[in-house]
């Protein structure tokens, strides 16, 4: 590479981070470490009548959940700083007066009366109104005002904004690392707005100024942005400046149906499509992956696999893996569709990668939360093996306790199927197993196997005993939890169900 790697994420602070906003910053971060480079955040919030509170904190909150911070960004390094667009908007004024200058912008003064006609005449014709070569110069404009006029109608302080000139008749041989070489008819394109009425730049005048300062080498984005390279492509020859590298990423697809994942498809499908959960203006919640029990790690990991992969059939990895084997080449160009039980999948694969001891300190407080006591004696060393027992068929820590909550509760009702399996001599027989088990001094599973199973088995009373204890049949090996449960709590169990059943 020619210059050193410098990219960034730019969001604005409009709402909640979508989950594809995420993986454009992880590609991003993994492209930068892994050609020794600065991953930098910059705060695009020139739009300020979209601009949302809380959005840009949720923004740092949420990538510093995931393990993929900025190296340089607002409050942090600052090295080609202020990072917030906003901060930086006395810088571009002088750029479009540039552009100006040069001949490739000009001053619209278009009402939005005039121009909402211009559409329904056009409308009215079949056709479509755009705002480019063949119309500009029969419209409110600089380029067929004199300068004198223009000054004055500036000076008195008229509305305006300052257009971009594309060139007329050009081809435009484009290259993106992902897609390869692309080519755009200028004479399709329109004059975009670079610099509004309000004082303020547009996304695209500011986007290719910052890019430009803080020394950007690479511009890897959403696919949304392809058709806006033709203009960032023109508006870098304008000022004279070299380009970065394009890549744009594939679009992340609805799990079913076709188009892009959106905003409002998460919670209204089933699963969330941001990072951290998201308080909307009527007070609802929008969930996000953390509350809603993902691992960090698991969001990367299936991230990463959206649209890239490493050409073997490896699907779990360390975000350090990826850093080493991420490459630009191998990001696909079709859409990747969204898996939500494929994500549930790899959760799952963390969450077996845990230690038991972690994963039993998660699941006291969701105990702690229920208000569940431990009249049961569950000391931390039996918690640990409760987890350690329950956690293979869990995809999420939260599954744990409909996985062991008769652990912590007596059955109190029996599953009406599994009582088919008490006959009218079962009492007895339940009766005559509290005595061996009284009789069981070393009271842990191995023991019970070797003293207890053939006599269950002998009198075919397994399933009966699974459902006095746990009021289902259902569960972790039957020794184990008779181990865990101890002997005072086993008999209990036993003598309840003969009472009830």
């Amino acid at each position: 590479m020619s210059r050193p790697v410098r990219v960034r994420f730019a969001p604005s602070p409009t709402g909640p981070l979508h989950i594809g906003g995420v993986r454009t910053a992880l590609f991003n971060y993994l492209f930068a470490k892994k050609h020794n480079g600065v991953f930098y955040l910059r705060i695009e919030d020139t739009d300020q009548n979209r601009f949302v509170s809380g959005a840009e904190e949720y923004i740092f909150e949420a990538l510093e959940w995931l393990g993929i911070s900025p190296s340089e960004t607002v409050g942090n390094n600052e090295k080609f700083g202020p990072y917030r667009q906003s901060e930086r908007k006395h810088l571009y004024k002088q750029y479009a007066d540039e552009l100006i200058e040069k001949g490739w912008a000009y001053y619209a003064f278009d009402t939005a009366e005039s121009l909402e006609n211009h559409r329904k005449q056009h409308e009215a014709q079949g056709k479509t109104f755009i705002y480019n070569w063949h119309n500009r110069e029969k419209l409110d404009t600089s380029l067929v005002i004199s300068t004198a006029e223009t000054q004055k109608r500036i000076a008195s302080g008229e509305n305006y904004v300052i257009r971009f000139k594309t060139p007329v008749n050009e081809t435009l041989h484009l290259h993106d690392v992902i897609r390869g070489d692309i080519k755009f008819e200028t004479n399709l394109l329109d004059d975009k707005v670079l610099y509004k009425s309000d004082g303020m730049p547009t996304y695209h005048l500011a986007n290719i100024v910052d890019d430009h300062l803080m020394e950007t080498s690479h511009v890897i984005r959403g696919e949304e942005w392809l058709p806006s390279l033709p203009l960032h492509h023109l508006l870098y020859k304008a000022f004279g400046w070299n380009a970065p590298e394009f890549a744009h990423l594939p679009l992340i697809l609805k799990p079913i149906g076709n188009g892009k994942l959106s905003k409002r498809d998460g919670d209204k499908m089933g699963f969330p499509v941001f990072p951290l959960n998201w308080k909307n203006e009527d007070g609802t919640i929008s969930s996000g992956y953390r509350e809603s029990g993902y691992f960090p790690e698991a969001v990367v990991n299936f991230l990463a696999l959206l649209g890239w992969n490493d050409g073997t059939d490896q699907e779990l990895f360390s975000l350090e893996e990826l850093v080493e084997k991420f490459d630009l080449n191998r990001v696909h160009k079709a859409g990747a569709k969204f898996d939500p039980e494929k994500n549930k999948w790899f959760n799952h694969q963390y969450l077996q990668k845990q230690s038991d001891e972690s994963l039993a300190e998660n699941f006291k407080q969701i105990l702690s939360e229920k208000n569940i006591s431990t009249a049961l004696s569950v000391t931390d060393e039996k918690l640990i093996k409760i987890v350690s027992l329950i956690k293979e068929r869990a995809n999420f820590v939260s599954d744990f306790w409909d996985l062991a909550d008769y652990f912590f509760e007596a059955p109190t009702t029996y599953d009406e199927k599994a009582v088919k399996n008490w006959k009218e001599e079962t009492p007895n027989l339940m009766k005559a197993l509290i005595v061996e088990l009284e009789k069981i001094s070393d009271f842990n599973a191995s023991a019970l196997e070797e003293k207890i199973k053939p006599w269950l088995l002998e009198n075919k009373v397994m399933p009966v005993l699974r459902l006095c204890l746990v009021g289902a049949l259902k569960g972790i090996d039957l020794f184990q939890l008779m181990e865990i449960l101890g002997k005072e709590e086993t008999i209990k169990r036993i003598e309840k169900a003969v009472e009830s059943l």
